[in-house]
């Protein structure tokens, strides 16, 4: 395997490219040590050590370092160590090393989602943002019908009402333009057309 191109991508690492494919990236000052140099072959053995031994651990670290600050679902961590350039296999590694400590959860993650945000976010909005974040549909409902197996229950009339109320919504006194911006304020919530609807007569009502 010849070493067809380096490009340099930070000041401290380049981009390696072998046999006219992006491989893998290094530090500037690994690449002697590995004996990577432009227009010379890579020794398979130096290959094989880089790839199963030097960037996994690397990337682990790089996983680890990340969750650390913030949890993240699989997807998301996947999504930030593709920008490090890493590997696909050597990034699945990273993820399952993750995994195996329970340090990424996707459905523990969609379900303190939901618990956090039962009260100020509607379902379709919840899932939306969650599907945004790499979780399936299939794994919010399981992280759905945990929610309610453990007492977990929305009211969106209510929710409706009490956004309503915080933005000092005044029925009586609003105009079709007025109307109009916070029927689309409560869409961007999530919430359905009809419940807007029903919502808001109830809102208007009870003023």
């Amino acid at each position: 395997m010849q070493v067809t191109e380096i490009v340099e991508w930070t000041k401290s690492r380049s981009k390696v490219y072998i046999d006219q494919e992006f491989a893998f990236v290094l530090y500037k000052g690994e690449l002697p040590i590995y004996g990577v140099m432009q227009g010379e072959e890579l020794p398979s053995e130096n290959y094989v050590q880089i790839m199963e031994e030097v960037l996994p651990k690397r990337a682990k670290l790089r996983a680890m370092n990340l969750l650390m600050k913030r949890t993240y679902t699989s997807s998301q961590l996947r999504r930030k160590l593709e920008e490090g350039y890493y590997p696909p296999s050597v990034i699945e590694e990273a993820l399952d090393y993750v995994a195996s400590f329970h340090y990424t959860d996707d459905l523990q993650y969609a379900l303190d989602y939901i618990t956090y945000r039962e009260t100020t976010h509607s379902r379709k909005r919840m899932e939306q943002d969650l599907m945004k974040r790499g979780i399936s549909a299939d794994l919010f409902e399981k992280a759905w019908s945990l929610w309610e197996d453990q007492g977990g229950s929305q009211d969106e009339s209510a929710m409706i009402h009490m956004l309503l109320r915080k933005k000092g919504y005044k029925p009586e006194g609003a105009d079709r333009a007025q109307q109009s911006k916070m029927y689309q304020f409560l869409l961007r919530k999530g919430f359905s057309g009809e419940q807007i609807t029903k919502a808001l007569r109830i809102y208007s009502e009870d003023a």
